[in-house]
């Protein structure tokens, strides 16, 4: 076969081989996208010429957000609903500095986190069986919780300028990149300190993510890990049956 027509065969082979990998894992793809935004926010954030990069992260996160929800269970209504208005109104939030634009627009992506946290939640609890998918869901809801009450804090931030302080610049307005580092650490339950809740909504909610944490990895995480144990139990059982025969 000639060298052309033979590459052409590869790289649609590995289109396939990809296409395959995204289907079986949708969730390990969205984990990576959301790191990838980290670094992305981390590199970008304080550079006037790097909000449209930060949009285009944010978009590419929200459609595979959307992928997601549609691959696990929901109402495909909710979907719609809460999606539209996100894709909207977000690009507009960082284009324009309006309060009452941000306050919205951070409401409903958060809206949009916790309604797929709450479909790979409930794509992980559908059976009694635990795939590599259903691990990658496990961290990828992680951190669809962390970026959701993230952008309430955004929200309640723009909405009551003192809600945090970060001991290095206390009474300045934190950056996202700033509200999600403390999102994960309240989440984690880590508590490094550094950012402090200053008004009752903030305190509030700080502690409803607290909670949050402490429940999703009681009841999630704990039973995802308790059937493995069962599964890898019956798996070892099963050998040593084999093992007398």
């Amino acid at each position: 076969m000639p060298p052309a027509p033979m590459q052409r065969m590869k790289r649609k082979d590995s289109i396939i081989h990809w296409s395959a990998i995204a289907r079986r894992h949708p969730s390990a793809f969205l984990l990576v996208a959301q790191f990838i935004s980290l670094i992305l926010y981390a590199v970008f954030e304080r550079n006037a010429n790097g909000r449209v990069v930060l949009s285009t992260a944010g978009v590419l996160v929200l459609v595979l957000v959307v992928w997601v929800i549609r691959r696990s269970p929901r109402i495909l209504w909710i979907s719609w609903v809460v999606v539209v208005p996100v894709f909207v109104l977000s690009p507009l939030s960082v284009l324009f500095a309006n309060p009452t634009l941000v306050i919205v627009s951070s409401v409903m992506e958060a809206a949009l986190y916790f309604y797929a946290t709450g479909s790979l939640i409930a794509y992980m609890m559908g059976d009694d069986r635990v795939t590599a998918d259903e691990l990658f869901a496990a961290a990828a809801t992680f951190t669809l919780l962390a970026w959701g009450f993230a952008f309430l804090f955004l929200a309640c931030q723009t909405w009551q300028p003192a809600s945090f302080d970060l001991d290095i610049v206390a009474g300045n307005p934190l950056t996202f990149h700033e509200l999600l580092y403390f999102s994960f650490n309240l989440l984690s339950a880590t508590g490094l300190g550094d950012i402090a809740p200053r008004t009752p909504t903030a305190r509030l909610l700080a502690m409803l993510e607290q909670f949050v944490g402490v429940a999703y990895i009681a009841v999630v995480v704990s039973r995802l890990i308790g059937l493995t144990i069962v599964r890898e139990r019956q798996r070892y059982v099963a050998q040593k049956r084999r093992g007398r025969k």
